[in-house]
């Protein structure tokens, strides 16, 4: 059984400049709802309640997000606004939330090392802050299933075009099933010809303990940080690793065309927007091709 959840949250997002400057870019909106909160909804959905966000500096606007707002709660109430009330105090009580930062911009390998104390010697979910997944079945609970068959790391990947393998860490292995490869290689950022396959790691990850002492051994890597890819590598040596191709579809909320993509397509499953907004878009369209 998987009872914890660690959310890195602590990357400068610099992508997302100007905006990001001042703001996590794990709190810009999709419409109205901040991208980490779809993150820690699906942890929730998955059945974790327990969660660890790592931060780092100019963040504390994620712990206010899932903190009580008093002050707010009580103009709410005075305005008899129940909705937006129920709202605000469902965000607070939703899981149990901890929070600890990140000292150095160190990379994603070094983010999961502060999770340590607080997993301990237990198998935990890792989901990206910065990537929401819609999907039927929350992916973290396709990975925890497959955990539970298989009783060791899971990894959560997706296809890419081949041209693109080069942004994204790659797996390679032998197919058990449809949706389920036992590995023999991973390769951080990998050119075409040196790619095992078009499978990409798509920020989704059942980790066991034995993450942590492979961190401690594993160098810097790319772009100097510790590279979680290169810590499972190691892993690898010590036990099976898996990955499981997601039923859903990812959405990296650090891109900014996938950003403006993701709002676009979150808008058109809102009931209140979607007429308006669809007939928005097609007059768009016909106004540029003119």
């Amino acid at each position: 059984m998987i009872k914890k959840a660690v959310i890195p949250a602590a990357g400068l997002g610099t992508r997302f400049l100007p905006a990001t400057k001042a703001m996590p870019k794990e709190m810009l909106p999709i419409i109205d709802t901040p991208t980490i909160q779809y993150v820690v909804q699906e942890a929730v959905d998955s059945g974790i309640e327990d969660i660890l966000i790592i931060t780092g500096k100019g963040k504390r606007s994620i712990e206010d997000h899932f903190d009580r707002n008093f002050e707010l709660e009580a103009r709410l109430e005075e305005k008899e606004d129940a909705i937006w009330l129920n709202e605000i105090r469902r965000l607070s009580d939703m899981a149990n939330i901890h929070f600890v930062r990140q000292k150095e911009q160190n990379g994603l390998g070094d983010a999961i090392c502060y999770a340590r104390h607080h997993v301990g010697n237990e198998p935990f979910a890792v989901l990206l802050g910065d990537t929401i997944m819609d999907s039927v079945i929350p992916v973290t609970q396709q990975l925890i299933d497959t955990y539970e068959q298989y009783r060791g790391t899971v990894i959560a990947v997706e296809e890419v075009p081949a041209d693109k393998v080069n942004r994204y860490g790659i797996v390679g292995g032998k197919a058990l099933s449809d949706s389920i490869l036992e590995l023999n290689t991973l390769i951080e950022k990998p050119s075409i010809d040196k790619a095992p396959s078009n499978l990409a790691i798509a920020g989704r990850y059942i980790l066991t303990p034995e993450i942590f002492p492979a961190l401690a051994q594993t160098p810097k890597g790319k772009n100097g940080e510790v590279q979680l890819t290169d810590a499972m590598l190691l892993v690898l040596k010590r036990e099976a690793l898996f990955a499981h191709r997601i039923e859903g579809k990812r959405h990296d909320i650090g891109n900014k065309l996938d950003f403006l993509k993701t709002t676009v397509e979150f808008a058109l499953k809102r009931k209140e927007f979607a007429g308006p907004f669809l007939k928005f878009l097609e007059e768009m369209i016909e106004e540029h091709k003119k």
